[in-house]
């Protein structure tokens, strides 16, 4: 069976590189029973790859299980995998038996691995090694002949410099890795991607095939998609649904795409992979916005002594410095513009001053003589940035959370502990 062939029967759309090298390495490791560790961000396709490796295999008429190992609450996960006795623990009733014990024979796929915790950890590496499990609650070692394949999008050598991940599972399960490419690096795919989608929802709602405008093929080509496909499919299908005009122009489609130009700043850029975010706290993102903002009053006062370097009216200019900094400070979203005062040097007391001196030093000041750094403190300024990321997203704490780059459940407690409810 050739690589076409093979997109064809398990609904492959494109021609990368990078695509089609994931694809034969899956093709050459599913006759094998290696481990294979699949590596890609959410939203890649990485279980359509695990599907592969298992039909292709000897394994193709056992079982085969998808598990999202981060959906199954943490004290029920050793349970739900290796099966439990009666008793084992409260509510208990009856004894159970895991998804290694029913899919004997076939294949279960680990999706989101890096979720599980370090004693279920143990145990996979255990039953890795030799085959073997022991079920919650039993001392009674059971053996079972599975094909385990593993993906995440989070990286798991960094989680296991973290502690976060046993280092010698991470070595286990990494005996082949497979890197799914995201979309934004197959460009070539996305408008094939588009068609595809278009063409299976004209069927599946009757309606007229989707088309793009030029300049929308434009924007969707440009666009970073971090979401990938996922995200691609579930905006093609809200056009298909909300358009009565079956031809997008890039004006609508737009309105379909975060605009992530225009997010707060942030340090994690939105098209890095996934899990480099995670470096980065909302701290330093809050810290990263002060010192944006230092180097912008640094420029601003070059403007200002420049002006007056050059000008032959020194006072005039003096004069018109306020409204010019209120001006470029309101562009900014500066809300502080009010505050802001230019006064001489020679009108300061000093030590080292003198009246016939003719050259004059300009000092840019807050007028009620407070320090400008404690005028920007961390705490006012994070919360100035809560409220503008609210007010932009009409109180909608997901999208909100996105455009300053953490996480929903971090916006809820700071919405709590700075009373913006």
């Amino acid at each position: 069976m050739d690589l076409q062939q093979i997109k064809q029967r398990f609904g492959i759309t494109g021609n990368s590189p990078r695509l089609n090298y994931a694809l034969e390495t899956a093709v050459k490791v599913a006759p094998t029973d290696i481990t294979v560790y699949i590596q890609g961000e959410s939203g890649v396709g990485k279980e359509s790859f695990s599907k592969i490796i298992h039909q292709l295999s000897a394994r193709k008429h056992g079982p085969f299980i998808a598990i999202n190992c981060g959906a199954i609450p943490e004290g029920t996960i050793n349970s739900e995998l290796f099966g439990h006795e009666k008793g084992a623990f409260t509510g208990a009733i009856d004894s159970r038996k895991g998804y290694f014990e029913t899919v004997d024979g076939g294949t279960i796929f680990l999706d989101e691995v890096g979720e599980l915790p370090l004693e279920t950890q143990s145990r996979l590496l255990r039953l890795l090694e030799n085959g073997e499990f022991i079920k919650v609650g039993s001392s009674k070692v059971q053996k079972t002949d599975v094909r385990i394949i593993t993906a995440t999008n989070k990286d798991l050598f960094r989680e296991t410099q973290n502690g976060k991940f046993r280092e010698d599972l991470y070595y286990r399960l990494s005996t082949l890795p497979i890197k799914v490419p995201p979309l934004r690096e197959r460009p070539g795919d996305i408008l094939l991607l588009f068609h595809r989608f278009a063409f299976d929802l004209s069927e599946k709602y009757h309606s007229p095939e989707l088309e793009l405008s030029p300049d929308a093929e434009e924007v969707m080509m440009k666009y970073s998609w971090p979401g990938n496909i996922r995200q691609l499919k579930n905006v093609v299908e809200q056009l298909a649904v909300l358009e009565k005009d079956h031809v997008i122009s890039g004006d609508i489609l737009r309105n379909y795409l975060p605009e992530l130009s225009t997010s707060l700043p942030t340090l994690a850029n939105p098209s890095r992979s996934s899990g480099a975010a995670s470096d980065y706290s909302e701290r330093d993102i809050f810290y990263q916005v002060l010192f944006d903002m230092k180097k912008d009053m640094a420029d601003l006062k070059k403007i200002v002594l420049e002006l007056l370097k050059n000008s032959s009216s020194k006072d005039e200019i003096l004069q018109g410095n306020e409204t010019l900094i209120r001006r470029v400070l309101a562009n900014s979203g500066d809300s502080g513009t009010n505050d802001i005062v230019i006064r001489s040097a020679s009108a300061m007391p000093s030590e080292t001053h003198h009246e016939d001196e003719e050259e004059h030093t300009y000092v840019i000041e807050p007028q009620d003589s407070v320090n400008i750094e404690e005028n920007l403190s961390l705490e006012k300024k994070e919360e100035e940035l809560i409220k503008k990321a609210l007010l932009r997203n009409n109180g909608k704490r997901k999208k909100a959370a996105r455009d300053l780059g953490i996480s929903e459940r971090t916006l809820y407690r700071k919405i709590k502990q700075y009373e913006l409810e």
